[in-house]
């Protein structure tokens, strides 16, 4: 729908059903995110706050918590970008059928950026950082956050719009070592957009200039999360998107700014100045902790007449980033398939996290002759996708062949996993990656920054029946009495408290001598963990312990392991110890006295009653 502004977009959505006001005071010290979590796990409507206490500005959340309010709100747009999308990865198609894609032309051209005036709607009025909505959304938080905002910087090598990078990067308003309306932080890694904006200004020994928009048409901040084509522009998607062009100028200090957006923030981040950032909760479940990350000093806030502020909440998944991941998806198709030979399919799972667990499917074509199909073209694949983007940042990948199973989907975490234990050699199939990088965001590692990954491959016929109950006779040794079935083939052990000193090798060595003459071909993964009831109550609670609270080369061990050549493999289970360690960030936690205030809410009369 070509959205002018984000109150057309609100208007629109409450005239539809999509979105009910809240009109008491609200505090956005925990208690608006509780409420935005609480609506978002109903599955509920967009939200507007009209009255946040401390703040002049109303705010709204929750735009894009379910993919049929976002396919909704994209309804006169999403098939042609989707086209837009394809004959990008494949241009031949627009030459063979050139009628055929004509209106995708025409939507490519209306979309290309338009300078306009500086007397555009954003030139409204100014406000300070300190006057707008605080909004904290978990107890640790080390103050209030901006999470919805689209980040604007330009190559200091190549400015102008069309090289530049819009992305969605956490800003964090005050608290910490912060001026107040002076100082605000940045928090992104060198190899994002912004990153190599900086990287290249600090060169140059010169500010980077930063613009921070918030609020206007949906389309702009789905565009600032999109991995994009390279060479396809965000602020040209957002108009394509939008079915309206990103309109923009420059204001008399050189700063680019949104002429749609409800609010824009500038300032400059200097070479080489950080500042304490953090902590904050984070959308692996747990708070990233407190380090130095970029400092931008404030120029001017800018807003428009009657702005709304947009937010949303992150924590442990499913949240709102899991529907635009839903929507990134529905609108890219097989776009990365198509940038790796021989892959069909990949699932970064959402419930571990997103980038703790991929899953993959590829061709395996090689050696046909042999008498054992194993894995070889799929290591191949999995070496490309460990170096792919912000696939790089993955710590587990399970792959397997397609040839196998011709109707298995990368998005049935259960089926897969089955799939993947029934056929893998622990032996063979096991290919590590120690003393690498993997994501800031997780703790699991050596230090920040610094983990492991590993590949488990699986070609072939099956090995094994996975046990889908335990043998009569099944037991394990003290400390172990206490463990259940997470699904087929999978066994998630209750174990003591991770040691201190993360000396674990006399309890693997218990579970080891126990099990090491013992039939257990059908159980090929153990899981050590805090609480085996919650790990094993469902899939969504297994992935996410077992893949967030474990480093692959420190806690991955086996029965009967062994090292031929350099090379790691276990005969017996694989071993994963998924237990909270020392040197992990503290899980999310909820504030019950907020959460109290949220359930009065939802009782009769109360303002969310009937939709909680």
């Amino acid at each position: 729908m070509g959205y002018k502004s984000l109150h057309d977009c609100i208007n629109d959505l409450e005239k539809n059903g999509h979105l009910i006001r809240i009109k008491q005071e609200v505090d956005p010290y925990l208690e608006m995110a509780a409420i935005h979590l609480r609506v978002y796990e109903h599955q509920g409507p967009a939200l507007l706050f009209e009255n946040v206490k401390g703040s002049r500005f109303p705010a709204v959340s929750n735009l894009f918590g379910t993919l049929d309010r976002s396919r909704f709100m994209f309804r006169d747009t999403l098939e042609k970008i989707k086209t837009l999308v394809e004959i990008k990865g494949d241009p031949v198609k627009a030459i063979r059928h050139p009628f055929k894609y004509l209106h995708v032309a025409a939507t490519a051209l209306s979309a290309l950026p338009m300078k306009t005036g500086k007397n555009a709607p954003i030139s409204f009025g100014r406000t300070s950082i300190g006057e707008l909505p605080q909004i904290v959304n978990w107890p640790m938080d080390g103050g209030p956050f901006v999470t919805m905002p689209q980040v604007y910087t330009e190559d200091p090598d190549k400015p102008g719009i069309m090289h530049a990078n819009l992305g969605m990067y956490r800003i964090q308003l005050g608290g910490n070592e912060y001026i107040q309306n002076e100082e605000i932080g940045l928090h992104y890694q060198l190899h994002r957009g912004i990153g190599i904006h900086q990287t290249r200004s600090n060169a140059k020994g010169q500010p980077l200039k930063v613009s921070i928009f918030v609020g206007g048409p949906p389309s702009h901040p789905l565009s600032a999360v999109m991995p994009l084509p390279e060479g396809l522009s965000e602020m040209t998607f957002a108009g394509a998107l939008g079915n309206r062009r990103f309109r923009y100028f420059y204001d008399d200090e050189g700063f680019c700014i949104s002429a749609d957006a409800d609010f824009v923030i500038t300032g400059t981040v200097m070479p080489n100045e950080n500042k304490p950032e953090g902590p904050f909760g984070d959308h692996l479940g747990y708070y990233s902790l407190t380090h130095p990350f970029p400092l931008m000093k404030v120029s001017r806030v800018y807003h428009k007449k009657n702005p709304v502020w947009s937010f949303t909440v992150v924590g442990r998944p499913p949240q709102e980033d899991t529907s635009f991941g839903a929507l990134i998806h529905d609108i890219t198709g097989n776009a990365i398939p198509k940038e790796i030979p021989g892959v069909h399919a990949i699932h970064a799972v959402d419930a571990a996290g997103v980038h703790p667990l991929l899953f993959a499917i590829g061709s395996e074509r090689y050696t046909p002759y042999l008498k054992e199909r194993k894995p070889q073209e799929i290591l191949t694949i999995a070496n490309h996708i460990l170096g792919s983007n912000q696939l790089s940042l993955a710590k587990y990948l399970f792959i397997c062949a397609k040839e196998d199973d011709p109707s298995l989907h990368v998005h049935d975490v259960e089926k897969f996993m089955m799939h993947v234990l029934e056929r893998f050699d622990p032996a063979r199939d096991l290919h590590f990656q120690t003393n690498t990088t993997i994501d800031t965001l997780d703790y699991t590692g050596s230090d920040l920054n610094a983990g492991s990954k590993v590949t488990i491959a699986a070609a072939g016929g099956k090995r094994r029946e996975l046990w889908r109950e335990l043998p009569p006779n099944f037991s394990l040794p003290r400390p172990f009495s206490h463990f259940k079935l997470a699904m087929p083939g999978v066994l998630a052990v209750e174990a003591p408290a991770y040691p201190q000193d993360g000396n674990t090798a006399e309890q693997i060595s218990i579970l080891n001598d126990h099990l090491k003459n013992e039939q257990t071909d059908g159980l090929p993964l153990i899981v050590l963990c805090d609480d085996a009831g919650f790990t094993a109550e469902n899939s969504s609670n297994f992935v996410w312990v077992t893949f967030t609270r474990s480093n692959p080369s420190h806690d991955i061990h086996g029965v009967n392991s062994f090292i031929s050549h350099k090379h790691w493999g276990c005969r017996g289970p694989l071993i994963i110890d998924a237990r909270i360690k020392p040197h992990h960030a503290p899980p999310l936690i909820k504030d019950a006295a907020v959460e109290a205030r949220v359930d009065a809410m939802a009782k009769k009369g109360g303002v969310l009653h009937g939709i909680i």
